[in-house]
């Protein structure tokens, strides 16, 4: 089948060579898309002009009930989309619906949320303060949608959940959004955009989609336009240097690489419940899309005194897990999503080992195929002898089921090796001491976009260390891209522009009363 791109109103094909879509279970082609010599600065101007006036003129809640309709028509197609998952990203059953139903539950949390903002169509920031001695000079911030279009670059591994928490949040801040999707996966993609178009909820240039191609898409921005980019560092930094966002000033959200760490507290010992929950915590982060999460944990910070009972632990799990075809529904975890990831991790792998030792490897796997025949890559566990002298380990990450354990001296140790990523999405942290954990929160803070802290009481009920909850920002400094996507209402204001007025109290006052506060 031919994937095309939705832009203008329209289902356009590019014209040029065809990438192909594999199978990553056998590498066999199931689809083609060329985005190639695409009008996009018209498609861009069409979204602008068209979607964002349309879009701005419901109001929240209006928004709000588009969210909605979008949620139940995925809902209605959600197997089809499982199926898809499956055959085009190699996921599990498991994995599929973490995608399709992480892409769904946001949407819905969004919806719910802009239910009850009302139909006012900017925010204040108030109450209106006084400026000179003139007590009816007065002043207060507003919040106006921005006039541009929201330019949503994604990554392969999560082709629903990572477009539509995108696009939940745009919307509802009445900002069109111009999706561009990453090739390798795209078919899921197009799929529900094209379910949603027949289904006719949105104004006209409020959704478009770009599949393949966008090569020339950076040329054509504008300082009302902004970008939120998930994916690598490299293309995140090439893209932010192009010339014409450099010279439009405009928003560019980024998240890119993280080396996320997991932290087992010096109090917890293998007898500890907390010992259990965390190796199988760091298993299910090994293994879910297999590894191919950007939250996934990729260092394992232990004491020194438990480094084998965790390498123990986790060779003894990861040898049940069975690898293969997951369309068996005995298949715990897929293949990698294609032939070229297969060997960036193979050549990642291969400079972790110039600092660290493969302690649980390929010849522990339970494979129930053949690995040769696709983008299959066993689980690795790698031991670093040295870590807070180590530089590699902290600097790569293989996007793959691969992590590295490293053993430290004291609680001070652990914390500092946990800030040694440059700059993360997440961090979790068992343990059984409160004094332990406060700190923990308060000095991995600074490095990592969001902190899980688990003991017993909470270890079965939380919602994972790699599961992005609307609620929460997600996004991470430093290497991790500075950005920060959701976090309930304040993912608005990415996509507002905050300006101050300086007039009259009456006219202030008058401000306040039409616009919609989030205090």
């Amino acid at each position: 089948m031919q994937i095309k791109s939705y832009l203008c109103g329209q289902w356009l094909t590019g014209t040029g060579p065809e990438t192909e879509l594999t199978n990553p279970v056998n590498n066999q082609p199931i689809a083609t898309v060329c985005g190639q010599r695409l009008d996009l600065k018209s498609a861009l101007d069409f979204s602008r002009k068209t979607g964002g006036p349309a879009l701005r003129a419901l109001g929240y809640g209006k928004r709000a009930q588009l969210l909605r309709q979008i949620a139940d028509i995925l809902v209605e197609n959600r197997d089809r989309y499982n199926q898809i998952a499956q055959e085009n990203s190699g996921n599990t059953v498991g994995d599929a619906g973490f995608d399709v139903d992480g892409g769904i539950g946001t949407l819905k949390y969004y919806a719910s949320l802009g239910k009850k903002l009302g139909e006012q169509t900017y925010l204040v920031e108030g109450p209106a303060e006084q400026l000179t001695r003139d007590e009816n000079f007065k002043a207060l911030h507003i919040l106006t949608p921005l006039k541009g279009v929201a330019v949503h670059i994604n990554a392969f591994n999560f082709p629903s959940w990572g477009m539509w928490e995108k696009v939940a949040v745009a919307l509802l801040a009445g900002v069109p959004s111009f999706v561009k999707p990453a090739t390798a996966t795209c078919l899921l993609s197009y799929e529900m955009v094209k379910d949603v178009v027949e289904a006719n909820i949105l104004p006209a240039g409020a959704l478009s989609l770009l599949c393949g191609g966008g090569r020339d898409l950076m040329d054509h921005l504008g300082s009302d336009d902004l970008v939120a980019f998930t994916g690598s560092a490299d293309t995140a930094n090439m893209l932010r240097q192009h010339k014409n966002v450099i010279a439009s000033n405009l928003r560019f959200a980024v998240e890119a690489d993280s080396l996320n760490a997991c932290i087992l507290g010096p109090d917890v010992t293998p007898e500890d419940a907390e010992f259990e929950f965390f190796i199988k915590e760091i298993v299910r982060e090994l293994t879910v899309k297999a590894g191919q999460k950007c939250t996934a944990i990729r260092r394992i910070i232990v004491p020194k005194t438990r480094e084998q009972d965790v390498i123990s632990a986790l060779k003894d799990r990861l040898a049940k897990t069975t690898i293969g075809d997951p369309r068996d529904e005995n298949v715990r975890m897929g293949p990698l999503v294609n032939a070229a990831q297969l060997k960036a991790a193979e050549e990642g792998l291969k400079v972790l080992q110039t600092e660290a030792e493969v302690v649980v490897g390929e010849d522990n796997a339970n494979f129930s195929v053949d690995p040769a025949q696709g983008a299959f890559f066993a689980p690795r566990i790698l031991r670093c002898e040295n870590p807070l002298h180590a530089q590699k380990v902290h600097e790569v990450e293989v996007f793959g089921p691969v992590a590295t354990v490293m053993g430290y001296e004291t609680a001070d140790d652990a914390l500092t090796l946990g800030a040694m990523g440059g700059g993360s999405l997440a961090c979790s942290v068992f343990t059984r001491d409160d004094a332990f954990a406060h700190q923990a929160a308060l000095d991995l803070s600074a490095s990592h976009g969001r902190v899980l802290i688990v003991n017993e009481l909470i270890a079965k009920g939380h919602s994972g260390h790699g599961v992005v909850m609307p609620q929460c920002i997600h996004g991470g400094p430093g290497r991790a891209g500075g950005g920060e996507e959701m976090g309930g209402l304040r993912g608005l204001y990415f996509y507002h522009r905050r300006s101050a007025i300086q007039t009259t109290t009456d006219r202030a006052q008058m401000l306040l009363d039409q616009g919609l506060s989030l205090a």
